[in-house]
């Protein structure tokens, strides 16, 4: 993010990046499959005729232990009868009301979808069976205000198989890390408009990843599902099921991000997606765009926010507060990246890249992923309204250049053939995961008839890729058959589509 950094650096107080929000999702795996479950009513001893008042009953038990942990902590437990209103809202309210600062702010019950066990009757067979389906049932939320945390919240499936979610405000959680050390900052809903020392924020913030996530979790766990103990379950099974990561980048003078801002926006939706309809819609939880790229704008209360959603994965760019530039990575399907980790092979620990996995093991490779992905985000804006003369940009290119004793021919970056090649590679897609040369080949060419064709096409994009690699506009990334857009390519890349799309009346303004 540097390159964006030094563009506008005479206005921005300072940089901050870490978790936003965080759901860690505990799955007890021994009992969250049919032959599993099956399995557990066996040594309980609980017949497929009795699985009903079984369930019932341990149910009932969760019911009764949170209208207790309510009472001992005096504090209300309401049921709330639609699903749709904001259970957050409520709790929010409640601790407004009543001025509870830390401990218990409330429990609430509501009756919600889930995925749980049924008996199912064969009236060929005339057996009974189980498995596995969709049905409702009450959800348990225990919202508080934790020492550490800040305001949080443990929400439990009240029927088998209880998974159970915690969910954590990273910027909450620093802003108790502050006060601990005594650092002073200003605050507004869910950001920070200035802290007085950055670096020691980003310490704070660093050193948060680092926590005995499983400990941690299983406190919880065991603090508010006691049929783990009565019923002998093994503990949860834990995952992040929603990770956000930001990094805000703090402006001086709201003036000045209200003047850059709708640049920004323009810019992203112009080189930062694949089709040329904008798609706008308000609410956007659970749209999931599978093998693609597709870019969203939406209009908030505080401005426009633009989105790119990756497959099941997406980056989005938004202002908060009119004085904070957010860039948000939120991995959904961490399958898509790679970590670097141990492995068994031939009965042999070895270190291999493998998928990156959901599980709270990976958290640190998590953060490292979506860090770069809003640097890379952010200096693919750096290059809007540059005041350098594009010539600057535009003529190294031109010259040829040698590289390993080898010439490489110059670049024509306003050319209707190298200028596809570069809308191309300036996708918003290859921002986070980087690009293969089987992944340029279907964007370039068409559908090739023969095998012969289909090499051809390879030997292009392989010979273009080395030309662009020697002119420094993309990289290799290691151990890997990957390239990455650099810096000096995005500006100049990017500066040479902005001229060719540019119509004249622009231009001679401009001039």
């Amino acid at each position: 993010m540097e390159c964006f950094l030094n563009r506008h650096q005479d206005h921005i107080r300072g940089v901050l990046s870490g978790f936003d929000r965080v759901v860690f999702r505990g799955t007890l795996r021994s009992i969250s499959h049919v032959k599993g479950m099956e399995t557990f009513l066996n040594v309980h001893h609980v017949l497929l005729k009795d699985f009903g008042s079984f369930v019932e009953a341990q149910s009932s038990l969760l019911k009764t232990h949170a209208q207790k942990f309510a009472q001992d902590h005096k504090r209300p437990y309401e049921y709330i009868v639609s699903a749709s209103r904001s259970k957050a809202d409520i709790a929010k309210e409640i601790m407004h009301r009543d001025g509870i600062e830390e401990g218990l702010i409330c429990v609430l019950s509501c009756v919600e979808l889930c995925m749980s066990y049924t008996i199912r009757r064969d009236r060929d067979s005339k057996t009974i069976h189980l498995e596995s389906a969709p049905r409702k049932c009450l959800y348990l939320y225990f919202y508080f205000i934790d020492p550490e945390f800040g305001f949080m919240h443990v929400r439990l499936q009240s029927w088998f198989p209880f998974p159970i979610q915690v969910c954590i405000n990273g910027r909450e959680w620093l802003a108790r890390d502050l006060d601990k050390a005594g650092i002073s900052y200003q605050r507004r809903d869910n950001c920070f408009i200035e802290i007085a020392d950055i670096n020691k924020a980003q310490e704070l913030a660093d050193a948060a990843i680092k926590r005995n996530w499983l400990k941690l979790l299983n406190r919880f766990s065991d603090r508010f599902n006691p049929l783990l103990k009565s019923l002998d379950i093994r503990s949860y099974y834990w995952t992040i099921r929603e990770g956000e990561y930001a990094t805000d980048v703090m402006f001086k003078d709201p003036n000045y991000l209200k003047s850059i801002y709708p640049h920004l926006i323009h810019h992203a939706i112009e080189h930062f997606h694949t089709t040329d309809v904008v798609r706008y819609f308000g609410k956007y939880a659970d749209r999931r765009f599978h093998g693609e790229v597709s870019s969203n704008t939406c209009q908030r209360e505080e401005g426009v926010r633009v989105k790119h959603w990756v497959d099941e994965n997406s980056i989005k760019m938004y202002d908060k507060q009119g004085q904070l530039l957010r860039i948000e990575t939120t991995i959904n399907n961490p399958r898509r990246f790679k970590v670097y980790r141990s492995v068994k092979r031939d009965g042999r620990d070895i270190y291999a890249w493998r998928a990156l996995r959901k599980g709270i093991a990976d958290i640190w490779r998590r953060v490292q992923i979506s860090h770069k992905a809003n640097s890379a985000y952010l200096d693919a804006l750096a290059v809007v309204e540059h005041k350098e003369p594009a010539y600057q940009y535009l003529d190294r290119l031109a010259k040829p250049v040698y590289k390993k004793n080898r010439r490489y021919r110059g670049l024509r970056p306003i050319h209707p053939e190298e200028a596809k090649w570069f809308q191309v590679i300036l996708n918003g897609k290859f921002l986070i995961y980087g690009f293969r040369n089987a992944d340029l080949r279907p964007l370039i060419f068409s559908k090739p008839k023969h095998p012969k064709e289909k090499e051809q096409q390879m030997g292009k994009v392989t010979r273009f890729i080395k030309l662009m690699c020697a002119h420094g506009l993309v990289r290799k990334m290691p151990k890997t058959h990957r390239y990455r857009i650099t810096q000096k390519g995005q500006l100049t890349m990017s500066t040479a589509m902005s001229i060719r799309n540019s119509c004249l009346s622009q231009l001679e303004k401009a001039a």
